[in-house]
């Protein structure tokens, strides 16, 4: 069985689907910034939950570092189609398949496999790389994907609760004003203290005293 894969990968046997980003998608992506990229990517996937799915915001992050490595590289756009599709296929060997590292780094080997090849019958799925460009390939997955593969295994494969934090708060809001005095402050004096400092005898000396003043005024004319 082993000796069979073994002759499937240098075959040149297709293992990657081609099918992740459109060329017209690619094209339009390599010409942003990395703040134009994520933008254009994020609604190429249809990611609407970015501010709250941490899987969107990892999967951008994921994509959006591959993507600026290869630009780096000066990788043309074909080989930027056919490695963001590479990209894909690793993470959904991971995710969908449930498949271990080590699986996961054969998987990349059959990928590989061919490169520099002048047969096109024994070429590959990347047969547009060179042989130089699939040792930087498999070098960045090294560090990234492959490093940190128990972090995306968790993401994807651990159930995560959904915690909903709240809280209630009482307001007091005060009566409206009937006394020469202003409503007291909602967020200063409680009503209480309002009404008992509005009751006490030096509020009633500060009533208004214009019906006295008025009839000293009649007697005196």
């Amino acid at each position: 069985m082993e000796e069979d894969q073994d002759q499937d990968a240098v075959g040149g046997q297709k293992t990657i689907n081609h099918t992740f980003l459109s060329f017209s998608q690619i094209t339009a992506l390599s010409e942003q910034n990395v703040e134009g990229f994520q933008k254009k990517l994020a609604e190429f996937l249809n990611f609407k939950q970015l501010k709250t799915s941490l899987k969107e915001a990892i999967l951008l992050d994921y994509y959006t570092a591959g993507f600026c490595w290869a630009k780096e590289m000066n990788f043309n756009l074909m080989q930027l189609s056919q490695y963001m599709d590479l990209l894909n296929f690793l993470l959904e060997n991971l995710s969908d398949k449930h498949m271990t590292l080590e699986d996961n780094i054969k998987e990349l080997g059959r990928a590989m496999a061919g490169i520099g090849e002048t047969d096109s019958e024994r070429s590959g799925d990347l047969d547009v790389f060179s042989i130089d460009q699939a040792k930087a390939i498999i070098d960045y997955m090294n560090i990234s994907l492959f490093r940190l593969y128990k972090l995306y295994e968790h993401i994807f494969h651990t159930p995560r609760e959904e915690h909903v934090i709240s809280n209630e708060y009482m307001v007091e809001l005060a009566p409206p004003a009937v006394t020469p005095f202003p409503a007291p402050s909602e967020e200063g004096t409680s009503s209480d203290m309002y009404a008992s400092l509005s009751a006490s005898p030096i509020a009633a000396d500060m009533e208004p005293k214009a019906d006295l003043n008025e009839k000293q005024q009649i007697q005196e004319a």
